[in-house]
């Protein structure tokens, strides 16, 4: 292997996303745990959906901007980080909550009843997420190549109109089904996805200045013209 294949190209912001992206992911599924409501404004109307979903759209921008900028490949190298760190602390978090309680410490109960649902909230994000974060990053890969690089906030929009459909229909019935009242259930579901398909057109502007800063001070704006999509392969 001559010295000019062994090189690899680096990148000064690459790791800086990768971590922000995996921190999200573990806060968002933590917080999960709560459902919330946010009234809209002037409308009585209001959203009622898990806590996490609060902070989960940025990893769809951050999924934007990886693929967009870095190509599919390396977005796939930065999504299975997120899915083995989401493993640890469900592990971690169910250790825990086997292990016996000393008798001095009375929050077992609170314990058991809010963390120890955090491992099938992972599961259920790992799944959700698996099929609507490929899906996402494989359709914005493809309208790049057929838009010839051209109206990025269609590929942003397009695909996360697929991509966050997937993955809320995913995470909120394995989730929460028969843990929560089937009315609360389909409330929630509808309120993640019309909110975070929002989230994601209110944040177009940022995405844009994200994604140009990058592709500037990275020299880099990669199209997957010969990309392996197939999402289990890390290479």
């Amino acid at each position: 292997m001559t010295e000019k294949n062994m090189e690899q190209r680096q990148y000064r912001y690459f790791d800086l996303i990768l971590g922000l992206f995996v921190a999200i992911l573990l806060i968002s599924n933590l917080v999960s745990v709560k459902a919330v409501i946010i009234p809209i404004p002037f409308t009585g109307l209001h959203f009622t959906f898990d806590g996490g979903t609060l902070l989960f759209p940025f990893s769809y921008i951050f999924s934007d901007i990886l693929t967009e900028v870095y190509g599919y490949e390396r977005s796939r190298r930065v999504i299975w980080s997120g899915f083995a760190a989401l493993l640890l602390m469900a592990l971690v978090i169910w250790l825990v909550g086997v292990i016996p309680a000393d008798p001095l410490w009375k929050m077992q109960g609170a314990y058991q009843n809010l963390l120890m649902t955090a491992p099938r909230i992972a599961i259920a994000s790992i799944i959700a997420y698996f099929a609507g974060e490929f899906s996402n990053s494989y359709i914005l890969s493809r309208m790049k190549i057929r838009t010839h690089g051209k109206y990025l906030w269609t590929r942003t929009i397009g695909s996360t109109v697929v991509g966050e459909l997937v993955d809320s229909a995913l995470f909120v019935v394995i989730a929460f089904y028969g843990v929560w009242d089937q009315a609360l259930l389909i409330t929630v579901l509808i309120s993640n996805y019309i909110f975070k398909t929002l989230y994601e057109i209110i944040a177009t502007p940022l995405t844009y200045a994200i994604i140009g800063w990058l592709k500037k001070h990275e020299q880099e704006d990669h199209y997957d013209y010969n990309a392996d999509y197939n999402p289990f392969t890390i290479k």
